[in-house]
Protein backbone atom coordinates (compact mmCIF):
# COMPACT_ATOMS: atom_id res chain seq x y z
CA UNK A 1 0.00 0.00 0.00
CA UNK A 2 1.65 3.56 -0.86
CA UNK A 3 2.88 5.57 2.11
CA UNK A 4 1.03 3.10 4.65
CA UNK A 5 3.23 0.81 6.74
CA UNK A 6 2.01 -1.95 8.42
CA UNK A 7 1.42 -2.93 11.67
CA UNK A 8 0.77 -6.50 12.61
CA UNK A 9 -2.58 -6.89 14.96
CA UNK A 10 -2.62 -9.68 17.39
CA UNK A 11 -6.42 -10.74 18.10
CA UNK A 12 -7.23 -12.50 21.91
CA UNK A 13 -11.35 -13.59 21.38
CA UNK A 14 -12.77 -14.34 18.50
CA UNK A 15 -16.58 -14.36 19.08
CA UNK A 16 -18.61 -11.07 19.00
CA UNK A 17 -15.74 -8.40 19.71
CA UNK A 18 -13.36 -10.12 17.76
CA UNK A 19 -15.69 -9.90 14.77
CA UNK A 20 -16.55 -6.56 14.89
CA UNK A 21 -13.02 -5.93 15.25
CA UNK A 22 -11.45 -7.56 12.89
CA UNK A 23 -14.21 -6.09 10.19
CA UNK A 24 -13.38 -2.67 11.66
CA UNK A 25 -9.37 -3.59 10.73
CA UNK A 26 -10.16 -4.76 7.27
CA UNK A 27 -12.40 -1.53 6.29
CA UNK A 28 -9.74 0.98 8.11
CA UNK A 29 -7.47 -0.39 5.40
CA UNK A 30 -9.47 1.25 2.32
CA UNK A 31 -12.26 3.80 3.94
CA UNK A 32 -9.82 5.80 6.20
CA UNK A 33 -7.55 6.43 3.15
CA UNK A 34 -5.21 6.65 3.09
CA UNK A 35 -5.13 4.85 6.27
CA UNK A 36 -2.39 6.09 9.36
CA UNK A 37 -1.13 2.73 9.50
CA UNK A 38 -2.69 -0.35 7.51
CA UNK A 39 -3.47 -3.23 9.45
CA UNK A 40 -2.11 -6.93 8.88
CA UNK A 41 -4.25 -9.59 10.50
CA UNK A 42 -1.56 -12.06 11.84
CA UNK A 43 -3.06 -14.16 14.12
CA UNK A 44 -5.67 -14.69 16.42
CA UNK A 45 -6.22 -16.58 20.05
CA UNK A 46 -9.10 -18.12 21.49
CA UNK A 47 -10.33 -20.69 23.81
CA UNK A 48 -12.08 -23.43 21.21
CA UNK A 49 -9.55 -24.88 19.18
CA UNK A 50 -11.92 -25.29 16.05
CA UNK A 51 -13.74 -22.24 16.43
CA UNK A 52 -10.41 -19.99 16.28
CA UNK A 53 -9.06 -21.83 13.56
CA UNK A 54 -12.39 -20.97 11.41
CA UNK A 55 -12.17 -17.58 12.64
CA UNK A 56 -8.19 -16.93 11.57
CA UNK A 57 -9.82 -18.11 7.56
CA UNK A 58 -12.77 -16.53 7.65
CA UNK A 59 -11.30 -12.88 8.90
CA UNK A 60 -8.07 -13.29 6.83
CA UNK A 61 -5.39 -13.76 9.94
CA UNK A 62 -2.27 -15.47 9.14
CA UNK A 63 -2.77 -17.73 12.29
CA UNK A 64 -5.13 -18.76 14.78
CA UNK A 65 -3.68 -20.64 18.60
CA UNK A 66 -5.16 -21.10 21.53
CA UNK A 67 -2.73 -19.61 23.21
CA UNK A 68 -2.20 -15.81 23.58
CA UNK A 69 1.43 -16.20 25.06
CA UNK A 70 2.20 -17.12 21.35
CA UNK A 71 1.06 -13.15 20.36
CA UNK A 72 2.84 -11.52 22.82
CA UNK A 73 6.36 -13.71 21.77
CA UNK A 74 5.68 -12.86 18.08
CA UNK A 75 7.38 -9.58 17.09
CA UNK A 76 5.55 -9.36 13.86
CA UNK A 77 2.71 -8.26 16.34
CA UNK A 78 2.99 -4.49 16.93
CA UNK A 79 -0.60 -4.10 18.41
CA UNK A 80 -2.70 -6.54 20.81
CA UNK A 81 -6.68 -6.32 20.78
CA UNK A 82 -7.98 -8.02 24.03
CA UNK A 83 -11.56 -8.83 23.28
CA UNK A 84 -11.52 -11.59 25.39
CA UNK A 85 -14.48 -12.16 28.20
CA UNK A 86 -13.15 -9.63 31.46
CA UNK A 87 -11.50 -12.58 33.35
CA UNK A 88 -8.91 -12.27 30.18
CA UNK A 89 -8.27 -8.55 30.08
CA UNK A 90 -5.59 -8.33 33.15
CA UNK A 91 -2.73 -10.71 32.14
CA UNK A 92 -2.61 -11.18 28.50
CA UNK A 93 -3.21 -6.93 28.08
CA UNK A 94 -0.21 -5.78 30.88
CA UNK A 95 2.09 -9.06 29.23
CA UNK A 96 1.40 -7.27 25.80
CA UNK A 97 2.30 -3.82 27.07
CA UNK A 98 5.35 -5.00 28.83
CA UNK A 99 6.52 -6.86 25.76
CA UNK A 100 6.17 -3.11 23.85
CA UNK A 101 2.79 -4.06 21.96
CA UNK A 102 0.17 -0.99 22.63
CA UNK A 103 -2.78 -2.75 23.51
CA UNK A 104 -6.66 -2.24 22.98
CA UNK A 105 -8.92 -3.67 25.79
CA UNK A 106 -12.79 -3.89 25.39
CA UNK A 107 -14.58 -2.69 28.24
CA UNK A 108 -14.99 -3.25 31.38
CA UNK A 109 -11.56 -2.21 31.44
CA UNK A 110 -11.45 -5.31 34.53
CA UNK A 111 -14.19 -7.41 36.87
CA UNK A 112 -13.85 -4.69 39.40
CA UNK A 113 -12.22 -0.72 39.93
CA UNK A 114 -9.27 -2.78 41.90
CA UNK A 115 -7.72 -4.89 38.88
CA UNK A 116 -8.83 -2.12 36.60
CA UNK A 117 -6.66 0.33 38.81
CA UNK A 118 -3.91 -2.38 38.65
CA UNK A 119 -4.50 -2.81 34.45
CA UNK A 120 -3.98 1.29 34.22
CA UNK A 121 -1.26 1.59 36.72
CA UNK A 122 0.97 -1.44 34.81
CA UNK A 123 0.25 -0.64 30.96
CA UNK A 124 0.68 3.18 31.31
CA UNK A 125 4.29 2.63 33.11
CA UNK A 126 5.33 0.79 29.49
CA UNK A 127 4.45 3.84 27.87
CA UNK A 128 2.78 2.19 24.67
CA UNK A 129 -0.51 3.57 23.59
CA UNK A 130 -3.50 2.34 25.27
CA UNK A 131 -7.11 2.04 24.35
CA UNK A 132 -10.19 0.82 26.17
CA UNK A 133 -13.12 0.02 23.82
CA UNK A 134 -16.21 2.36 24.34
CA UNK A 135 -16.90 2.35 21.27
CA UNK A 136 -20.00 4.73 21.15
CA UNK A 137 -17.58 7.81 21.70
CA UNK A 138 -17.43 7.29 18.11
CA UNK A 139 -20.62 7.58 17.28
CA UNK A 140 -20.76 10.45 14.69
CA UNK A 141 -24.38 11.77 16.73
CA UNK A 142 -22.34 11.58 19.98
CA UNK A 143 -19.19 13.42 18.86
CA UNK A 144 -21.32 15.93 17.25
CA UNK A 145 -23.04 16.85 20.79
CA UNK A 146 -19.27 16.73 22.28
CA UNK A 147 -18.65 19.63 19.98
CA UNK A 148 -21.92 21.53 20.80
CA UNK A 149 -20.80 20.75 24.44
CA UNK A 150 -17.30 22.20 24.09
CA UNK A 151 -18.80 25.44 21.95
CA UNK A 152 -20.98 26.66 24.85
CA UNK A 153 -24.38 25.97 22.48
CA UNK A 154 -26.06 24.02 25.67
CA UNK A 155 -24.93 26.45 27.88
CA UNK A 156 -24.54 25.60 31.26
CA UNK A 157 -25.09 21.88 31.59
CA UNK A 158 -27.86 20.91 34.06
CA UNK A 159 -28.91 17.02 33.40
CA UNK A 160 -27.97 14.13 31.80
CA UNK A 161 -30.11 10.73 31.50
CA UNK A 162 -28.74 7.74 30.24
CA UNK A 163 -29.85 4.19 29.28
CA UNK A 164 -28.82 0.95 28.25
CA UNK A 165 -31.36 -1.88 27.66
CA UNK A 166 -31.54 -4.89 26.40
CA UNK A 167 -33.79 -8.02 26.62
CA UNK A 168 -31.55 -10.64 25.81
CA UNK A 169 -30.87 -11.99 29.60
CA UNK A 170 -34.46 -12.57 30.29
CA UNK A 171 -33.86 -16.68 29.43
CA UNK A 172 -32.59 -18.62 32.66
CA UNK A 173 -31.49 -21.27 30.42
CA UNK A 174 -28.50 -19.49 29.42
CA UNK A 175 -24.86 -19.80 30.18
CA UNK A 176 -22.53 -17.90 29.14
CA UNK A 177 -19.57 -16.11 30.29
CA UNK A 178 -21.49 -12.81 31.08
CA UNK A 179 -23.66 -14.67 34.07
CA UNK A 180 -20.65 -16.48 35.49
CA UNK A 181 -18.70 -13.67 38.51
CA UNK A 182 -15.23 -14.93 38.31
CA UNK A 183 -15.32 -14.57 34.24
CA UNK A 184 -17.79 -11.20 34.01
CA UNK A 185 -17.13 -9.27 37.15
CA UNK A 186 -20.56 -8.14 37.27
CA UNK A 187 -23.74 -8.65 35.12
CA UNK A 188 -25.86 -5.95 33.68
CA UNK A 189 -23.39 -3.14 35.68
CA UNK A 190 -19.95 -4.13 33.78
CA UNK A 191 -21.67 -5.01 29.79
CA UNK A 192 -23.97 -2.00 30.22
CA UNK A 193 -24.08 0.53 32.70
CA UNK A 194 -20.66 1.07 31.79
CA UNK A 195 -21.17 2.64 28.61
CA UNK A 196 -23.60 4.47 30.32
CA UNK A 197 -20.95 5.65 32.49
CA UNK A 198 -18.55 6.73 29.91
CA UNK A 199 -21.25 8.61 27.64
CA UNK A 200 -22.17 10.45 30.86
CA UNK A 201 -18.35 11.68 31.87
CA UNK A 202 -17.49 12.15 27.79
CA UNK A 203 -20.33 14.20 27.97
CA UNK A 204 -21.28 16.15 31.09
CA UNK A 205 -18.13 15.65 33.00
CA UNK A 206 -16.62 13.81 35.97
CA UNK A 207 -19.60 12.20 38.37
CA UNK A 208 -17.73 12.27 41.73
CA UNK A 209 -20.79 11.20 43.70
CA UNK A 210 -23.92 7.93 43.12
CA UNK A 211 -26.51 6.55 45.11
CA UNK A 212 -27.97 3.98 43.72
CA UNK A 213 -28.46 -0.35 43.39
CA UNK A 214 -27.91 -3.51 41.89
CA UNK A 215 -30.61 -6.20 41.38
CA UNK A 216 -30.95 -9.17 40.29
CA UNK A 217 -34.20 -11.15 39.04
CA UNK A 218 -33.76 -14.17 37.73
CA UNK A 219 -33.17 -17.09 41.08
CA UNK A 220 -29.73 -18.71 40.72
CA UNK A 221 -28.11 -15.98 38.95
CA UNK A 222 -25.55 -14.69 40.70
CA UNK A 223 -24.67 -11.72 38.67
CA UNK A 224 -27.10 -8.30 38.88
CA UNK A 225 -29.39 -7.98 35.95
CA UNK A 226 -30.03 -4.52 36.58
CA UNK A 227 -28.47 -1.22 37.89
CA UNK A 228 -30.43 1.91 38.70
CA UNK A 229 -28.20 5.33 40.34
CA UNK A 230 -28.56 8.99 40.37
CA UNK A 231 -25.48 10.70 39.89
CA UNK A 232 -23.64 14.41 40.54
CA UNK A 233 -21.17 15.60 38.08
CA UNK A 234 -18.45 17.66 39.43
CA UNK A 235 -19.12 20.83 37.30
CA UNK A 236 -22.66 20.84 39.22
CA UNK A 237 -25.05 18.61 36.92
CA UNK A 238 -27.15 15.82 37.84
CA UNK A 239 -28.15 12.62 36.17
CA UNK A 240 -29.58 9.10 36.33
CA UNK A 241 -28.28 5.88 34.81
CA UNK A 242 -30.26 2.76 33.90
CA UNK A 243 -28.94 -0.46 32.35
CA UNK A 244 -31.00 -4.04 32.37
CA UNK A 245 -30.86 -7.07 30.17
CA UNK A 246 -34.51 -7.47 31.19
CA UNK A 247 -35.99 -4.77 29.21
CA UNK A 248 -38.35 -7.01 26.81
CA UNK A 249 -38.48 -5.31 23.39
CA UNK A 250 -35.83 -3.38 23.90
CA UNK A 251 -32.93 -5.48 21.50
CA UNK A 252 -30.09 -2.61 22.44
CA UNK A 253 -31.31 0.80 23.35
CA UNK A 254 -29.06 2.92 24.38
CA UNK A 255 -30.35 6.35 24.76
CA UNK A 256 -29.02 9.50 26.52
CA UNK A 257 -30.12 13.21 26.92
CA UNK A 258 -28.40 16.08 28.00
CA UNK A 259 -30.47 19.63 29.30
CA UNK A 260 -28.44 22.45 29.60
CA UNK A 261 -29.64 26.21 29.92
CA UNK A 262 -29.52 26.92 26.18
CA UNK A 263 -30.69 23.83 24.63
CA UNK A 264 -31.11 19.88 25.06
CA UNK A 265 -29.55 17.00 22.89
CA UNK A 266 -31.32 14.05 22.82
CA UNK A 267 -30.18 10.11 21.25
CA UNK A 268 -30.94 7.05 20.57
CA UNK A 269 -28.84 4.12 19.40
CA UNK A 270 -31.32 2.64 17.11
CA UNK A 271 -31.69 5.78 15.33
CA UNK A 272 -27.76 5.63 15.27
CA UNK A 273 -27.18 8.59 12.57
CA UNK A 274 -30.11 11.18 14.38
CA UNK A 275 -29.34 13.39 16.86
CA UNK A 276 -31.78 15.26 18.62
CA UNK A 277 -31.81 19.14 18.97
CA UNK A 278 -33.60 21.43 21.01
CA UNK A 279 -32.93 25.34 21.33
CA UNK A 280 -34.59 27.60 23.43
CA UNK A 281 -34.22 30.54 20.92
CA UNK A 282 -35.72 28.90 19.03
CA UNK A 283 -39.84 28.26 18.39
CA UNK A 284 -40.66 26.48 21.49
CA UNK A 285 -43.71 25.50 19.51
CA UNK A 286 -41.71 23.23 17.11
CA UNK A 287 -40.10 21.02 19.95
CA UNK A 288 -36.45 18.95 18.57
CA UNK A 289 -35.31 18.98 15.30
CA UNK A 290 -33.93 15.96 13.89
CA UNK A 291 -30.98 16.21 12.62
CA UNK A 292 -29.31 13.56 10.57
CA UNK A 293 -25.40 13.29 11.47
CA UNK A 294 -24.30 12.54 7.85
CA UNK A 295 -23.27 15.34 6.23
CA UNK A 296 -19.39 15.44 5.31
CA UNK A 297 -18.56 17.99 7.73
CA UNK A 298 -20.16 16.00 10.74
CA UNK A 299 -17.64 14.19 12.99
CA UNK A 300 -15.80 11.23 10.75
CA UNK A 301 -18.07 11.06 7.95
CA UNK A 302 -15.49 12.45 5.44
CA UNK A 303 -14.69 8.48 5.44
CA UNK A 304 -18.50 7.42 4.19
CA UNK A 305 -20.81 8.40 1.70
CA UNK A 306 -22.91 11.35 0.04
CA UNK A 307 -25.24 13.16 2.84
CA UNK A 308 -27.77 11.43 4.13
CA UNK A 309 -26.24 7.97 3.44
CA UNK A 310 -26.29 6.41 6.47
CA UNK A 311 -23.57 4.30 8.84
CA UNK A 312 -24.10 1.34 10.79
CA UNK A 313 -23.38 0.02 14.05
CA UNK A 314 -20.02 -1.73 13.09
CA UNK A 315 -18.73 1.33 11.95
CA UNK A 316 -18.46 3.05 14.94
CA UNK A 317 -15.07 0.73 15.54
CA UNK A 318 -13.79 2.12 12.10
CA UNK A 319 -13.52 5.13 13.64
CA UNK A 320 -12.27 4.08 16.95
CA UNK A 321 -9.96 2.01 15.68
CA UNK A 322 -8.79 4.18 13.00
CA UNK A 323 -7.98 6.65 15.96
CA UNK A 324 -5.83 4.63 18.47
CA UNK A 325 -3.37 4.02 14.70
CA UNK A 326 -3.07 7.43 14.22
CA UNK A 327 -2.22 8.45 17.86
CA UNK A 328 0.58 5.07 17.06
CA UNK A 329 1.81 6.91 13.95
CA UNK A 330 1.58 10.67 15.14
CA UNK A 331 2.74 9.45 19.17
CA UNK A 332 0.20 11.44 19.98
CA UNK A 333 -2.85 11.12 22.73
CA UNK A 334 -5.28 8.65 22.55
CA UNK A 335 -7.53 11.18 25.22
CA UNK A 336 -9.54 13.07 25.04
CA UNK A 337 -11.63 11.93 22.08
CA UNK A 338 -10.52 8.38 23.19
CA UNK A 339 -11.18 6.47 25.84
CA UNK A 340 -7.87 5.45 27.77
CA UNK A 341 -7.12 2.83 30.53
CA UNK A 342 -7.66 5.94 33.28
CA UNK A 343 -11.00 6.10 31.64
CA UNK A 344 -11.95 2.64 32.05
CA UNK A 345 -10.45 2.63 35.63
CA UNK A 346 -12.58 5.75 36.29
CA UNK A 347 -15.65 4.42 34.74
CA UNK A 348 -14.99 1.21 36.88
CA UNK A 349 -14.51 3.13 40.04
CA UNK A 350 -18.36 4.96 39.22
CA UNK A 351 -19.79 1.26 38.92
CA UNK A 352 -17.77 -0.26 42.09
CA UNK A 353 -19.84 3.25 44.03
CA UNK A 354 -23.08 2.21 42.57
CA UNK A 355 -22.94 -0.99 44.26
CA UNK A 356 -21.51 -0.20 47.33
CA UNK A 357 -24.54 2.61 47.66
CA UNK A 358 -27.21 -0.08 47.03
CA UNK A 359 -25.50 -2.54 49.69
CA UNK A 360 -24.72 0.53 52.71
CA UNK A 361 -28.19 2.61 51.26
CA UNK A 362 -25.93 5.26 51.39
CA UNK A 363 -25.21 7.98 48.56
CA UNK A 364 -21.48 7.13 47.73
CA UNK A 365 -18.68 10.04 47.21
CA UNK A 366 -16.54 8.70 44.58
CA UNK A 367 -12.32 8.49 44.99
CA UNK A 368 -10.07 8.01 42.08
CA UNK A 369 -7.06 6.98 42.33
CA UNK A 370 -3.91 8.40 40.77
CA UNK A 371 -0.41 6.89 39.46
CA UNK A 372 2.70 8.50 39.28
CA UNK A 373 2.61 10.61 42.53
Amino acid sequence: MLGAPEIGVGMLGYAFMGKAHSNAFKKIAYMTWPPPLEPRLVGIAGRNAEAVREAAERYGYEYATGDWHELIADDRIGLFDNGGPNSLHAEPTIAAAEAGKHVICEKPLGRDADESYEIWRQVAATGVKHLCGFNYRFVPAARLAREMIESGELGEIRHFRGRYLQDWGDDPTLDTWRFHPDEAGSGALGDLGTHVVDLARFLAGEIDAVSGFAKTFLPGRSVDDAIEAAVQFAGGAVGTIEATRLALGRRNAFQWEINGTKASLAFDMERLNELQVFRADGDRARGFKTVLVSETDHPFMSHWWPPGHIIGWGDTFVHELNHVLQAIVDDGDVAPFGATFEDGYRAAEVCDAIVRSGQSGQREQIRYRTIGV
